[in-house]
């Protein structure tokens, strides 16, 4: 069976107060919220989109995440 390994999502609070939520390997993917919570749950889902339209392209997803589908 294959490694997956899930997407790490990080969280730092800028100087506004507001929370960043960023996934480092998939660039560009990131997203605030007022709470720690919010943030993280916008960036699944822009993180989310990002994959769906990478898969619809053609483009490589991420290695760990390869083998979440068998065909």
């Amino acid at each position: 069976m294959p490694d997956i390994h899930p997407l790490r999502i990080e969280v730092e609070q800028e100087e506004d107060g507001r929370l960043l939520a960023s996934v480092p390997e998939l660039p560009g993917v990131m997203a605030y919220g007022e709470t720690e919570e919010e943030a993280v749950r916008r960036a699944k889902a822009v993180a989310l989109q990002i994959l769906a339209d990478m898969i619809e392209s053609g483009e490589e997803v991420p290695e760990s995440l390869r083998a979440l589908f068998a065909a």
